[in-house]
């Protein structure tokens, strides 16, 4: 269906009324966090409610509660983002999107003549089992990675205004995940709560951390070997940084190839990511080594020709310089491996987002001249798409191309971002940086000379 009419379907229930709140969810086993959406900050999930009912992972009181409230026609304070979009814009929101998916939209009639106080199986689930990771990146943190864990235990949070990845204030949240060497009552749940959830899965997607380090995405991944007739029609994802030793690259290309050439699963999409090229993509990403990242991409494209990759390329003023080299990088990629086996358009796609968070680190921080080669990334991407139009099972698509000139619409928007403000904290930022990690920011990153000169 297409936005506008399952918009019409959801407001005859109430102008709140978005079925992602049943349907999906992302669990943060690790800190035992949950949410629908990532618009609304996750909630904790109360172990007291875990003991009676393994499904109050995603069927938490909170969210009861809110499902409640869309039943009856009210908007949920908690997903203002989306009544802001539809009250002050023509533009639909993320709650007619999120819907419009076939694991929503499709049982739209069973949960509208539902009670709030039912527990539902999502068909979208999304999954991290921990912080497990190998890489440091630096727009990350101690909840995503444990080597961030291992460097703020160390040396404390960063010295920008909000002090960054402080860890007492990580803990004060209730963000600090558990160790791999701990109990998780989370996790425990999760493996109660399987048997009866995998069956009737839309689409099932691990992150992390780093998944291949996770003892439970090996267990995920050798279930589903293992039972092919339980549910063959599972859209399975996967996270990973392509940058963990061969042997797990090689353990993964195996099992996913016996899924694939089997039909085992109705696709499988691994997700990775890289924002830059070369120095500066490996300063960025700490741990990456980015030749040999392109290798493994090769290696899983070239055994696992019905695989998709999705490079997720979270713009931030620390990819601005080499995102052009990027898009040349992707689309070279795109010809090598292009054929009919894929579920999408071509063998790798571009999804572009950006970064809000830390602030010191978003796209905003640069000046007027340094934004525009975002614009030209996006220019760059529409060319490849036009002269290769007649070939699509490569070129870059629409959407790709609109996602760029969308990073290009955020940077000059204007709102109240204090450049000052952040600038000087990215100063601070990257000092810190390469006192700790022995990088040299402005050899790497001599197009930044002039800013760091006058914020220092």
């Amino acid at each position: 269906m297409n936005p506008a009419d399952v918009k019409k379907k959801l407001d005859k229930v109430g102008c709140g009324f978005c079925l992602a709140k049943w349907t999906q969810v992302t669990l943060h086993l690790g800190t035992g966090m949950t949410h629908s959406c990532h618009h609304p900050s996750p909630h904790k999930i109360p172990l007291s409610e875990l003991k009676r009912n393994p499904s109050a992972l995603h069927n938490t009181r909170h969210k009861k509660s809110r499902r409640k409230e869309m039943l009856e026609g009210k908007r949920p304070d908690e997903c203002n983002y989306c009544w802001n979009v539809e009250d002050n814009s023509n533009s639909f929101s993320d709650r007619v999107f999120k819907s419009t998916e076939p694991w929503s939209i499709n049982d739209f009639q069973k949960i509208k003549n539902s009670d709030w106080r039912e527990d539902i199986n999502p068909r979208y689930v999304e999954v991290s089992f921990g912080n497990a990771c190998n890489f440091a990146c630096a727009y990350c943190g101690p909840q995503y990675s444990s080597k961030w864990v291992e460097e703020i235990e160390k040396h404390g949070g960063y010295p920008t205004e909000h002090n960054f990845n402080a860890i007492d204030q990580i803990k004060e949240r209730g963000h600090m995940p558990y160790k791999q060497s701990e109990y998780n009552p989370y996790v425990e749940a999760f493996w109660e709560w399987w048997p009866d959830l995998y069956p009737d899965l839309h689409t099932f997607r691990m992150t992390g951390g780093e998944p291949l380090m996770s003892k439970d995405v090996w267990k995920v991944l050798e279930y589903i070997r293992d039972n092919p007739s339980i549910n063959p029609n599972l859209s399975l994802s996967i996270n990973t940084n392509l940058g963990v030793p061969d042997k797990l690259i090689d353990r993964f290309i195996e099992i996913a190839k016996d899924l694939c050439d089997n039909n085992k699963v109705r696709e499988l999409i691994v997700f990775t990511s890289v924002e830059a090229t070369g120095a500066q993509a490996e300063y960025s990403r700490f741990g990456l080594k980015y030749n040999k990242f392109w290798e493994n991409v090769d290696k899983v494209l070239t055994i696992l020709p019905k695989v998709t990759i999705n490079i997720m390329a979270t713009y931030n003023a620390l990819s601005v310089f080499s995102y052009g080299n990027l898009v040349d990088k992707v689309f070279e990629y795109k010809k090598k491996h292009a054929n009919g086996e894929r579920y999408w358009t071509s063998a790798i796609q571009l999804d572009t987002a950006y970064l809000r968070w830390p602030t010191h680190l978003s796209v905003k921080i640069l000046k007027p001249e340094q934004k525009e080669l975002i614009l030209a990334a996006a220019e760059k991407a529409l060319y490849y798409g036009i002269i290769e139009f007649t070939k699509n099972n490569y070129c870059f698509s629409n959407v790709e191309i609109q996602k760029l000139k969308r990073l290009y619409d955020y940077a000059i928007g204007e709102d109240d971002f204090n450049t000052t403000k952040y600038r000087k904290d990215f100063v601070k930022f990257v000092d810190e940086y390469d006192n700790r990690r022995g990088t040299n920011f402005l050899k790497t990153f001599p197009q930044f000379t002039e800013l760091y000169a006058e914020y220092k």
